[in-house]
């Protein structure tokens, strides 16, 4: 029987390719709205970062998601990443 493949995905800050499930997942919905998405299953465009503090900080410094998802990020979402990926809530 064949071994199942790991997706895999692209962090958007370190260009790493790593397993989906060592990621966390932003999602701007179709209404606009950016949230934090740990099932990964909410639609719309979604982002991938590694979940380490150092990786959410650099993104909010070079505001590399609002480029990636097209529309305006707040400081309090990059706050509020923060504590999420602090508290290892990725799944």
């Amino acid at each position: 029987m064949k071994a199942k493949k790991t997706p895999l995905r692209k962090c958007i800050v370190t260009n790493e390719m790593k397993p989906k499930k060592e990621l966390v997942r932003i999602v701007r919905t179709p209404e606009g709205d950016v949230l934090f998405d740990p099932t990964s299953k909410k639609s719309g465009r979604g982002a991938y970062l590694t979940g380490t503090k150092e990786v959410v900080l650099e993104a909010k410094q070079k505001n590399i998601l609002s480029r990636h998802l097209k529309t305006k990020v707040d400081e309090e979402f990059y706050d509020y990443l923060l504590t999420e990926v602090a508290e290892g809530k990725k799944k």
